[in-house]
């Protein structure tokens, strides 16, 4: 039974709710632990094809609960608090399958660092992402300067963490940090839109993408190719390629089994 999160399967659809809403689904340890049950629950059904990632109530995450952190902890304590968010982003951008961050308000600090760990951020109009650690004489985490500067740019990087810059959804998709910005009223189906085109696809498929684009980067071009001839090359071997090759001479949609 989960305390701090929600998690419910539908369609092949796994959604996970940070589950707060009294404190803006402000972090504690015992939400890192129960995402990364929640995750690894998701992993393990093969039935799951995508998770969608948001909260309940009016916002996504706003980061660390500083009422929390005035309790008497060790500096062993926060470490360990720390190290769980390295967990949790370290386990959204490898897992397996993909993952929607549906930031559906306030997505601040850990928030914003725990969104950037998945493969899509769609938010809401009325939603805000921000990074504010330094003015707060903090730092950031989740890997947030791996992975924001590869998102929006160096320039656009150091402007958002420097100067602690709140931005709505519209911003965010200009520069590229989010994917879709959709309004309000429509934001419920419009994510459910993506996560069932998403578990159409073929899921050997999909995880290799996921693995190459993630690593790619930190590669030479050479690696690259290496890495997609070999993932060619295993999909061929698979029941879904020739799926997906006879739906095509039939001109049909493909349903892929993850075989």
């Amino acid at each position: 039974m989960f305390q701090t999160v929600t998690y419910e399967i539908q369609d092949s659809i796994a959604e996970i709710r940070l589950n707060r809403p009294h404190r803006l689904n402000a972090v504690v340890q015992k939400l890192y632990d129960e995402v990364l049950v929640a995750l690894d629950r998701s992993e393990k059904d093969k039935n799951v094809r995508v998770i969608v990632l948001t909260g309940v109530g009016r916002a996504f995450c706003v980061g660390a609960d500083l009422k929390e952190h005035k309790a008497g902890r060790t500096a062993f304590d926060r470490r360990q608090y720390l190290m769980s968010e390295q967990r949790v982003c370290r386990r959204l951008v490898s897992h397996p399958k993909p993952v929607i961050a549906a930031v559906n308000g306030y997505a601040l600090g850990a928030g914003a660092e725990i969104a950037l760990a998945c493969d899509f951020i769609v938010m809401a109009a009325s939603a805000r992402i921000g990074l504010p650690e330094i003015g707060l004489g903090a730092f950031l985490g989740g890997g947030v300067t791996h992975i924001l500067p590869r998102l929006v740019g160096l320039a656009k990087a150091r402007e958002l963490l420097f100067l602690s810059r709140q931005i709505d959804g519209a911003e965010a998709v200009r520069i590229g940090l989010a994917s879709n910005c959709v309004p309000d009223e429509d934001f419920a189906e419009r994510v459910r839109t993506l996560a069932g085109e998403l578990s159409k696809k073929a899921p050997f498929s999909m995880q290799l993408a996921k693995e190459q684009l993630a690593s790619a980067a930190d590669g030479t071009f050479e690696a690259s190719l290496t890495a997609e001839l070999e993932g060619m090359t295993f999909c061929s071997t698979t029941r879904d390629w020739q799926e997906g090759v006879n739906a095509f001479a039939e001109k049909r949609s493909p349903v892929f089994r993850g075989e």
